[in-house]
């Protein structure tokens, strides 16, 4: 079977091509000519060059290709030029999608986000039955996000086999970028985290993610969604977690969300005065005013997911990012130890 990962060099991706390939499958990996491949470098893997948002250099990489995963997106929650998102995010997926198609690709899965499901103001745990609008995404990754969605599970509906996976807060070693949650991790190691604000998301391990997809384009039924997922945690928790597991003082001060509110604001007008990207995106900070939990038991129960204990995928994340020159100071906790190892 010859599978074609987007997105591979990301941080689910790489891991996703890892599984396969440890699976003993034949991977093609599709990436722009100018992406940094380090997650993925030295693999038994096929390099296909193309821009999702051209329809017409898909073609070629879809050759013979019996899955597609598309884990591909613009994950940002602040952009100089929002129309790059939704042109990666929404038009990139419409483009894979009907490529896949005309291939005559045998299963398709699309990596969506758990924020298509997690209402602003929710009054139960959601899961894969909520439904969500436009109106009820916060920023422009989220829209993008429920957009691309819509369109894989409209191909669902006109016969394509399509099945959708919504990973939540992934985290782990290899995530070179970081992503946005590395980067809380990376920040709380650094010192750089005096305070919290009283927020919370559902975090898994990423290579049981990566495993996840695969669940889903064995198990997976055309046109459902499964939500990728394993604990739900407040930030205090996690970073208790960070602390025990580094020896780093864990923050004392929890701030009101007015303090992160009034300091991105003050990002925003630096950027329009200077050019200087903000650290501390409004997208964020509206999103931290919401707790994102969720319940992730259908794929459990119906893919035989099954998730490994968060804490240690937070250990491996620490030593990894130590290993990797991230950290600036010794780390003095469990996975100090595992370092020295």
């Amino acid at each position: 079977m010859l599978s074609l990962i987007t997105g591979a060099n990301g941080f689910i991706g790489s891991h996703l091509t890892r599984f396969l390939v440890d699976q003993g499958e034949r991977v093609r990996v599709l990436v722009r000519r100018q992406s940094d491949v380090r997650s993925i470098e030295g693999l038994p893997v096929e390099y296909a060059y193309a821009d999702l948002r051209k329809a017409d250099s898909l073609a070629a990489p879809m050759r013979d290709v019996q899955r597609v995963y598309h884990v591909a997106a613009d994950y940002r929650l602040w952009s100089a030029n929002p129309q790059e998102i939704y042109d990666s995010n929404v038009t990139g997926t419409h483009n894979v999608l009907i490529a896949a198609r005309q291939a005559g690709v045998d299963r398709f899965i699309y990596t969506s986000s758990v924020g298509t499901l997690v209402p602003p103001h929710a009054t139960r745990l959601p899961d894969e039955q909520t439904i969500l609008h436009l109106k009820d995404m916060i920023g422009h990754y989220k829209r993008s996000k429920l957009l691309a969605e819509e369109e894989a599970l409209e191909a669902a509906h006109q016969g394509q086999s399509v099945v959708v996976v919504n990973p939540t807060t992934p985290v782990g070693p290899g995530d070179w970028k970081p992503t946005p949650t590395g980067r809380i991790i990376l920040d709380f190691l650094n010192g750089k985290i005096p305070a919290y604000v009283d927020t919370g998301l559902n975090f898994v391990s990423v290579e049981d993610v990566a495993r996840g997809h695969w669940l889903a384009a064995e198990h997976g039924k055309v046109g459902d969604r499964y939500i990728l997922g394993d604990r739900n945690l407040t930030l205090k928790q996690m970073l208790q977690i960070l602390a025990d597991l580094s020896g780093r003082p864990m923050p004392r001060l929890r701030l009101p969300h007015a303090v992160p509110f009034l300091a991105s604001l003050a990002d925003e007008l630096a950027w329009r005065l200077f050019g200087r990207s903000p650290r501390i995106p409004m997208e964020g900070v509206r999103m931290a005013r919401h707790k994102m939990f969720v319940d992730s038991s259908k794929a459990v129960s119906v893919l035989g997911f099954k998730p490994s204990p968060i804490e240690a995928a937070l250990e491996r994340a620490i030593r990894w990012y130590s290993e990797n020159g991230y950290v600036k100071n010794p780390l003095h906790g469990p996975a100090a130890h595992e370092c020295a190892a």
